[in-house]
């Protein structure tokens, strides 16, 4: 099957999940856009000549035009976080470049996926389905998608298990008022709480830990990437790229996503990440999970940190 995937943006993250969606073997034919066309001529030149040992897809740079017909357009254009910058503080110059962007992807992909990853990307998922009028279904945000992989990496780490037996979620705001839903945390099955209790052959077990340390390492991981390196690509770049493959996929897969809120956990008018079943048609339906009082409380508390943000914008 041919899937068509226009990235905007060809900075480190644009490229890097570019360089994530071939690897994948995802794509067909992949086309950066950038303000900087020489930036984006380099990058698809030297994506493109990984493709003879990776996989047969068309990579090249290319503006608005270029986009017709995409299957997918993902968006990382804005500016990225500086050193000890909030994702929030980024929101008013980013809705900007979205408010430019969206009128002219519209003109050439209107019947595309769209998949928000710039920061804030909550607002940002928000100030898109505002300026394109389009379905909720079709504007997907990564939301915290990339903080659950940072979440599943640290409980694996601890419980010394592989990644793919831990099963644990952050909801909210892809940012500092995220939060772990550990009522629902459990590696193959079994309850986090549960777990020391169930290993039938004694051994040294030395995971113990807190909630709140956990959730403080997926909170700034993040930002001491940042202050290391300059920006953070992977592990953003592979959460788009498992997005994409919930497209293609002949199921519907439940992810993190960022999408609108219509009365879930009584949150409405903004994008956050909730449990959401994602599939070849974009957002399927938001899963109601049973979270607890405290978690709901949560939830809201994080819809109304978005909230304050987005009415502080010029739309």
């Amino acid at each position: 099957m041919k899937t068509k995937v226009t990235i905007i943006g060809a900075g480190a993250v644009g490229s890097t999940t570019a360089y994530s969606v071939l690897m994948s073997g995802l794509a067909s034919e992949i086309v950066l856009i950038d303000v900087n066309t020489q930036k984006a001529l380099g990058e698809a030149l030297d994506i493109r000549q990984a493709t003879p040992v990776v996989s047969n897809c068309n990579v090249y740079a290319g503006d608005y035009r270029d986009a017709a017909d995409s299957d997918v357009v993902v968006i990382t254009s804005g500016l990225g976080r500086k050193p000890g910058q909030t994702r929030l503080e980024l929101a008013q110059t980013n809705v900007n470049i979205i408010k430019s962007i969206a009128p002219k992807i519209m003109e050439y992909a209107p019947n595309a996926l769209f998949v928000l990853v710039a920061n804030p990307v909550d607002v940002l998922t928000y100030a898109f389905l505002k300026y394109t009028g389009l379905p909720k279904n079709r504007v997907i945000g990564s939301g915290t998608v990339l903080d659950t992989i940072r979440l599943r990496t640290r409980l694996a780490e601890i419980y010394h298990v592989s990644q793919q037996q831990v099963h644990a979620n952050v909801l909210g705001e892809h940012g500092d008022s995220s939060f772990v839903a550990w009522s629902a945390a459990n590696i193959a099955g079994i309850p986090l709480d549960e777990y020391n209790k169930a290993i039938a052959t004694p051994h040294n077990i030395t995971n113990e830990y807190t909630h709140e340390e956990v959730e403080e390492y997926v909170r700034k991981s993040g930002g001491k990437i940042i202050a290391r390196k300059g920006c953070t690509v992977y592990g953003v770049a592979t959460s788009v790229a498992h997005i994409i493959k919930a497209f293609k996929g002949n199921a519907e897969t439940v992810l993190t996503v960022s999408t609108l809120m219509e009365g879930e956990y009584g949150v409405s008018d903004v994008c956050l990440s909730a449990l959401t079943l994602v599939g070849s048609e974009g957002v399927k339906s938001v899963l109601v999970e049973n979270l607890t009082e405290e978690e709901i409380a949560k939830m809201r508390k994080s819809a109304e940190a978005l909230k304050a943000v987005i009415s502080s914008i010029t739309f």
